[in-house]
């Protein structure tokens, strides 16, 4: 596992979303100040076939922590990537974390 920094912890906006270019590819970070937690996942919505599922809206439904496409309106949850309404379909979703008030993303393989 790699971690790369990708933005500053301020930068993560409460109870929404921010986009963040990995190593070419577009992530969405989602920041729930509620509980405290980060998630990342792929910014591709499946559905639409467009890049903005940052632009979702989060929330939780039956206890799980998820965005709705703000396309077609499908939930994918955050932490597994599967979607709530077609489960054969799911979202890439990334490791994060954060430290020393960065925001850091990991992915398996060379940093480039």
């Amino acid at each position: 596992m790699v971690w790369l920094d990708v933005c500053g912890a301020d930068d993560l906006q409460p109870n929404s979303g921010v986009c963040v270019l990995v190593q070419g590819q577009q992530v969405a970070l989602f920041y729930m100040p509620a509980t405290g937690s980060v998630y990342a996942v792929q910014n591709f919505d499946p559905f639409g076939q467009a890049n903005v599922l940052s632009r979702g809206l989060i929330g939780d439904i039956g206890g799980q922590a998820m965005v709705a496409s703000p396309l077609y309106k499908q939930h994918f949850n955050l932490e597994t990537g599967v979607c709530l309404e077609d489960s054969t379909v799911q979202i890439r979703v990334y490791p994060v974390r954060i430290d020393n008030h960065r925001v850091y993303v990991g992915i398996t393989g060379q940093a480039s």
